[in-house]
């Protein structure tokens, strides 16, 4: 039901009940529900990956600044994970922006709202900061690059490098707690017939 809420189809109140609000969720159909965390990763590689070589072919100096000042925000964040969370989003999103396209900054927007109201998402990112997980500043840097040469290729290649190491790190910070969980479980149950 929260999720529901959340998505601004449901409207709980106390004491009277759960009321339907509306028929598709808040942006239109796209629901962070039952959208997994990798789901969302291939999809903004596919989207963001092109809306950087887009964006890399109409950025002005106005958007180079921009871009500078937000990585440079990022940077400064350090070990800060709500502040560099916070500017990796808005990066992201001045770059989608800098394609000049609606349509394009629409669909990265969304994405970034589902990812920021995704359960699963929220979790796995906590497991991944746990696991040491931060901003990949060098992959920002990269990015910013290949925008300020106003390279497509670069920019495509740098965006879609970054995701995929975003994607492989999640990767290995839910194996690393999977294997600590399944490894203390397997303990507590040697221990239990005496065979620790």
């Amino acid at each position: 039901m929260i999720a529901l809420e959340v998505d601004g189809l449901v409207d709980i109140r106390m004491g009277s009940g759960v009321y339907v609000s509306a028929k598709t969720p808040r942006g239109g159909k796209f629901s962070a529900i039952g959208v997994g965390p990798f789901e969302l990763l291939e999809a903004r590689r596919a989207i963001e990956g092109e809306a950087c070589a887009i964006a890399a072919t109409r950025v002005d100096a106005h958007d180079i600044k921009e871009l500078k000042t937000l990585f440079d925000n990022l940077v400064a964040a350090g070990e800060d994970v709500e502040k560099a969370e916070t500017f990796d989003h808005q990066f992201h999103i001045s770059i989608a922006r800098a394609t000049r396209n609606s349509a394009i900054s629409g669909a990265v927007e969304a994405l970034w709202q589902a990812r920021l109201r995704s359960p699963q998402e929220k979790a796995m990112s906590q497991k991944a900061h746990r696991a040491g997980v931060g901003p990949r500043i060098d992959e920002h840097f990269a990015i910013f690059e290949a925008l300020a040469a106003r390279d497509p290729d670069l920019a495509r290649g740098a965006m879609r490098a970054h995701l995929d190491k975003v994607l492989a790190a999640l990767i290995q910070a839910t194996e690393v707690q999977e294997i600590a969980e399944l490894d203390a479980s397997l303990t507590a149950r040697r221990q239990r017939f005496g065979l620790a």
